[in-house]
C-alpha cells in the first residue's frame, strides 16, 4: 500500500469525535490555512473527513437557489424532552447498541425525534446547528415524489401517460417509451449506472451535469441536467423491476416543472414549505443554467425536515391545514411491488418496496422512509406515531453502512415509546 493510500485509509477510520470538523479546524481563520481549506474545484468537499464540514455548508461551495419559507410565523413544534439516549437495541450483526451510541457510530450531524407531534429529542454534532441547512442528498427525491403526487391528485399529471406528453425533448432518449409512473417508482430500463465508489459510473456524469462535480479539461459530456437526461440510453424493459437511478427523479422533476409552470424551488415553497410553516428557508443546489437538482440537491434545517415528516405521518395535514392530499400519503404508505424490488438485492431491507420516491419497509409498524447517501434520513413509523429526522456525514456513501445500526435502533425506540418508556 502506498503512503498516500495508507493515509487515506487511516482517515476513513477516524471516529465521529476524531473527525469532528470543529476539532479538525476545517475552514477556520481568515483565510483558513491552506491544509484546512475545502473547495469545490479540487473535489476535497466530497472526501472524508472534509465532507463532515461540507454537507452543512453547501452554499459556500456551489450555486444555490432559495426555497422561501413565506412571510408567516413558523409552525409550533411543542417540546417534551425525553432522554432516549439509553434506548437499547441489537444491531443486525448482533451487537448491543444504545440510541446515543448509534448516533456516534453512524456520524450523525443532527437528530430530531417527534412522538405524537412533540419534539422529544434533538441533538446536533459537528458543523450542524439548529438554524443551518444540511444537504438532504436523496431525501430530496421524496420531496419531488410528494410534489408529483400533489400534481397527480389535482389532475395536472397523469401517472399512466407517456413521459413525452410532458417532456417531448426526451423522445429519442431511454425515456421516450416510458410512462410517468415508471419513472416515479424507478422501474425504467436504463443503461445508466449509479455506483458511488466507481468514478466511471454514470452517476459521476450526472454530478458533473447537475453542478456537484467539477468539469475536467477535455470533458465532452453534458454540463446541465436537461442535456444529461436527453442523452440517457435504454437497457432492458420498462416496468419490470426496480433499479435505483437518480435520473428517474430528475425526469419526474422536469415533468413537475412542465405540469405546474413553476421552478421546483417555487413549487416546493408554495405547496409545502410556506403552508407547513417552515422555520427557515431551504435551498437547492443548481446546475450551470440554474436548474435545481430534484434528485439530491435540497438542503433544509433538521427541524424543518422533521416538520415535513410529521406532515406526512399525519396523512398530509399539518399547521392547521391539509397540505398534501391524504390519498397521496396513503398511496405512498401502501408501498409498491416487493416482487419488483427484491432483485435489487438490498439485504438490509428484506421485503421492502419503493413507491413514489419513498422506501416502504412493510415491517410490523408499516414504517416508510426517505433516504440519502452518507446517512441522511426521514423515518416515519405510523404505528408508534414517531418521526425521526436525521442528517449525517458518514465516511461511506451507501446506506448499507448505516442500516445495520440505525434501523434496529429506530424500531427499538418505537417499541419503547409505545410502551410508555
Amino acid at each position: 500500500m502506498s503512503v498516500a493510500a495508507a493515509a487515506a485509509n487511516q482517515q476513513q477510520n477516524l471516529t465521529a469525535a476524531e473527525s469532528d470538523p470543529q476539532t479538525l479546524g476545517w475552514m477556520q481563520g481568515f483565510p483558513p490555512p491552506q491544509d484546512r481549506t475545502i473547495t469545490f474545484q479540487n473535489g476535497s468537499f466530497r472526501s472524508f473527513p472534509e465532507l463532515r464540514w461540507a454537507w452543512s455548508n453547501i452554499r459556500q461551495l456551489v450555486p444555490t437557489v432559495n426555497v422561501w419559507r413565506g412571510a408567516g410565523p413558523a409552525s409550533v413544534l411543542p417540546r417534551e424532552d425525553h432522554d432516549i439516549g439509553a434506548s437499547a437495541s441489537v444491531t443486525m450483526d448482533g451487537r448491543p447498541m444504545t440510541f446515543a451510541r448509534m448516533l456516534e457510530e453512524t456520524y450523525a450531524d443532527g437528530i430530531a425525534v417527534l412522538h405524537r407531534g412533540k419534539l422529544i429529542y434533538e441533538r446536533y454534532f459537528g458543523a450542524l446547528r439548529p438554524h443551518k441547512p444540511h444537504i438532504a442528498m436523496s431525501v430530496t427525491k421524496s420531496f419531488t415524489g410528494t410534489l408529483a403526487g400533489i400534481l397527480i391528485a389535482e389532475g395536472k399529471i397523469d401517472p399512466q401517460a407517456p413521459i413525452t406528453d410532458y417532456v417531448p425533448e426526451l423522445k429519442a432518449s431511454a425515456f421516450g417509451d416510458a410512462r410517468v409512473h415508471e419513472a416515479t417508482d424507478m422501474t425504467t430500463g436504463l443503461k445508466y449506472t449509479e455506483v458511488y465508489t466507481d468514478r466511471n459510473s454514470d452517476v459521476w456524469g450526472l454530478r458533473r451535469a447537475n453542478g456537484m462535480a467539477p468539469i475536467e479539461p477535455g470533458y465532452e459530456g453534458a454540463t446541465n441536467i436537461f442535456d444529461f437526461l436527453c442523452s440517457q440510453q435504454k437497457q432492458g424493459e420498462h416496468g419490470k423491476a426496480f433499479a435505483y437511478k437518480t435520473v428517474n427523479t430528475d425526469v419526474l422533476a422536469w415533468i413537475c416543472r412542465r405540469a405546474s409552470g413553476m421552478t421546483l424551488s417555487d413549487l416546493l415553497s408554495e405547496r409545502i414549505w410556506t403552508p407547513m410553516g417552515a422555520e427557515e428557508d431551504a435551498h437547492y443546489h443548481v446546475d450551470r443554467i440554474g436548474t435545481e437538482s430534484g434528485g439530491g440537491g435540497l438542503s433544509t434545517t433538521l427541524r424543518d425536515l422533521a416538520r415535513f415528516g410529521e406532515t406526512i405521518r399525519n396523512h398530509g395535514r399539518f399547521n392547521g391545514r391539509q397540505i398534501v392530499p391524504s390519498q397521496v400519503v396513503e398511496d405512498i404508505a401502501r408501498g409498491g411491488d416487493p416482487g419488483k424490488f427484491k432483485p435489487a438485492g438490498y439485504i438490509t431491507l428484506p421485503g421492502a418496496s419503493y413507491r413514489n420516491q419513498w422506501w416502504v419497509t412493510h415491517n410490523a409498524h408499516g414504517a416508510f422512509m426517505a433516504r440519502g447517501v452518507y446517512g441522511q434520513g426521514l423515518y416515519i413509523d405510523p404505528k408508534a406515531e414517531m418521526v425521526i429526522a436525521r442528517y449525517a456525514s458518514h465516511p461511506a456513501a451507501g446506506n448499507a453502512a448505516n442500516d445495520p445500526v440505525t434501523l434496529p435502533a429506530y424500531m427499538a425506540l418505537a417499541k419503547d415509546l409505545m410502551a410508555g418508556g
